[in-house]
Formats: structure tokens, sequence, C-alpha cells
């Protein structure tokens, strides 16, 4: 037997279904079954009782969810006792990342983080794929970009800004765009998915999805940003992946005035690690260093 399970048990006891429980606790309809058919098994007692309508709760259940929710209570006041009494944070904090942001701007504050509560076991994940944050198990998620409709609790960090830019050896070969819609003439370097529909660029205030072409797709910020410094084409990328770049003169900007709108910074975690005092440090110390947005 085990706490988890114990803690599943009384919440299909309350929401009165596997369906409502799983919901309610953030987990398949299909694990809840099978933690409470393992402890039913453990106990060699019928808990529940199943059928296509209802979920009912047998007396050996209703005996058994009085102890469980004592044995609950008691954990619960000795986890609030000893946090009380210690001071520094503790214990695993697993957390994922795009690979570009997280390379130039996470890196430095994580070790900053680590050396301000160095009792925390970090695991980071750095890819630009999409994780399944509570199927893999990770505490928080950094994600750029609009976000999809979820359980997920999310926490608006701040705004990166984008822009068009390319090589002066190319533009002098090309000619620079004075419109979106000369961006066929162009060789566009285009960033995954969202590149290969096209850009989606400001037009009299409103946004406009215009069609591109190019010789280079990639998920990868970095590689694109480099195939545009070496004169392969135009480029439209967050700010922060090329401003060095923009800044040493190995790329230009172009069409500034219909940049496409930011793109928002955001960190998403699970609902059930909302009151996990590591990630609310994070978050704090996240909106406190990331002023520059």
């Amino acid at each position: 037997m085990q706490i988890e399970d114990l803690r599943i048990y009384m919440a299909v006891v309350k929401a009165g279904s596997f369906t409502a429980a799983a919901e309610q606790l953030l987990l398949s309809k299909q694990y809840v079954s099978r933690r409470m058919a393992a402890l039913e098994a453990s106990l060699k007692a019928r808990l529940l009782m199943r059928n296509t309508r209802k979920l009912s709760v047998t007396e050996s259940g209703q005996v058994f969810a009085q102890h469980a929710q004592r044995i609950l209570d008691d954990i619960q006041e000795a986890e609030l006792a000893v946090s009380a009494g210690r001071q520094e944070l503790h214990g695993p904090f697993r957390i994922s990342m795009p690979m570009s942001f997280g390379m130039s701007h996470l890196s430095p504050l994580l070790a900053r983080f680590l050396q301000q509560h160095p009792a925390i076991q970090l695991q980071t994940e750095l890819a630009d794929r999409y994780v399944d944050v509570i199927g893999e198990g990770f505490d928080m998620a950094i994600r750029i970009g609009k976000l999809a409709d979820s359980t997920l609790i999310a926490r608006r960090l701040g705004e990166l800004k984008r822009v068009i830019c390319a090589s002066p050896a190319y533009l002098a070969s090309a000619g620079t765009p004075r419109a979106p819609e000369e961006l066929l003439l162009h060789a566009c370097l285009r960033y995954g998915r969202e590149g290969q529909s096209g850009w989606e660029l400001c037009l009299e205030g409103k946004s406009k999805l215009f069609e591109v072409r190019g010789p280079v797709i990639s998920n990868n910020g970095e590689m694109l940003r480099d195939a545009a410094v070496a004169g392969m084409g135009l480029v439209l990328l967050p700010e922060f992946i090329i401003a060095p770049a923009i800044a040493r003169g190995e790329l230009i900007t172009v069409l500034e005035e219909y940049w496409p709108s930011p793109l928002g910074l955001y960190a998403v975690y699970p609902q059930h690690r909302q009151r996990s005092e590591i990630n609310r440090a994070f978050l704090a110390f996240l909106a406190a260093e990331l002023t520059f947005l």
C-alpha cells in the first residue's frame, strides 16, 4: 500500500467516480483504476462497487475511508510542522525550457537560484519540443508563444520581440524588401511549423499571413541565424537570438513597420504544484530577474 493510493482512494470516494477523481488529480482514468485495483488486492477486500451507471462505497470501504482520511490528515500536519521549522527550500525540481532561450537567458539565472537554495535538486531539459508537463513529471515548463488550452496554470513572464533581418551581402545581392508582398521574391529561412505555413506580419494594424519560400526549414533558431549571417536569406526570429549579430553588423533589420506582435513568455505548471514552495520561489525569482522583457 502506498500513500498515493490513499490520496487517490479518498478522491474517488469524494468525487463519486474514477473519471471525476482523475480530473481533479490530473491523472488518467486508467491509472486511477489500476491503483484502486491494486489497493483492494493488497487489502484483500472490496472497497468500491462498480457498475456502468455509478460507483458506490462498500461497508468495508467506508471504514477504510475513515482511517485513510485520518492518516492523510496526520501526514499533512507532519509536513506542515516540518516545513514551518525549515528555512531553506529542498527537494527535487524538474523544469523544461526552450533550447535557445534556456541557454542564453535562463541558464545563468538557474545557477544563481541554486546558489540561493543549494538544497534543491535541479533537473533541466532544454529542448524545442512540446513536453507533456504532467505525463512526463515536470514541475514547471517555460514556453514561448501562444498557449494551447489545457488544465495547466500559466503565468506570463514577459514578451519577446521578433524581427526580420538578413546579412548585408544578401541584401546587396537580392535587394531590400519594402513590403511583405515582396517576400515571395526572396529566400526566407523558416522556423518550424510556423515558418512552413507563412509569416504572420502586421499590416495596417492587423495580423496577416504572408506566404514565404526558402531553402532552409529548422526548429533551431541559432541554425537559422547562422544561415542568415552566411547570406542565405531573410529570417524572422526573436530578437534575443539575433541581437548580438545585429550589434556586430552581421545582420540588418528590414520591414520594421511590419514586424509581428511579440511572443509571450510563460511559466506553466500543473495545478497540484501551485502550492509548491519551490515553484513559488522560482516564479518570484524569475519575475524579479526578467525585468528586461
